[in-house]
C-alpha cells in the first residue's frame, strides 16, 4: 500500500476512536478500544507523513481522501 492509503486508513481509525472514547466515558468503562483506535490511527498517519516524499499539507488531505476512495471504487 502507498502512503496515501495509510493516511486515509489512519484518519478513519482516528475518527472512529473519538466516539468510542466518548461512549466509554459516558458508560464509565475503560477506554481500551478507543485508545487502541487512536494510537493505531495516529501511527498510520505518522507513517504516511514520514514516508511520503513531499509530506502532506492540510489542504492536501481532502484530495488524497477522495483519490484513495475513488481507487477503491
Amino acid at each position: 500500500m502507498d502512503a496515501d492509503a495509510f493516511l486515509v486508513i489512519g484518519l478513519v481509525l482516528a475518527w472512529l476512536g473519538v466516539p468510542a472514547a466518548v461512549s466509554a466515558y459516558a458508560h464509565r468503562r475503560s477506554p481500551v478500544m478507543a485508545v487502541a483506535l487512536l494510537l493505531s490511527g495516529g501511527g498510520c498517519i505518522a507513517w504516511a507523513a514520514l514516508t511520503h516524499p513531499d509530506g502532506y499539507r492540510l489542504t492536501d488531505v481532502p484530495d488524497v481522501f477522495f483519490r484513495v476512495i475513488g481507487q477503491l471504487l
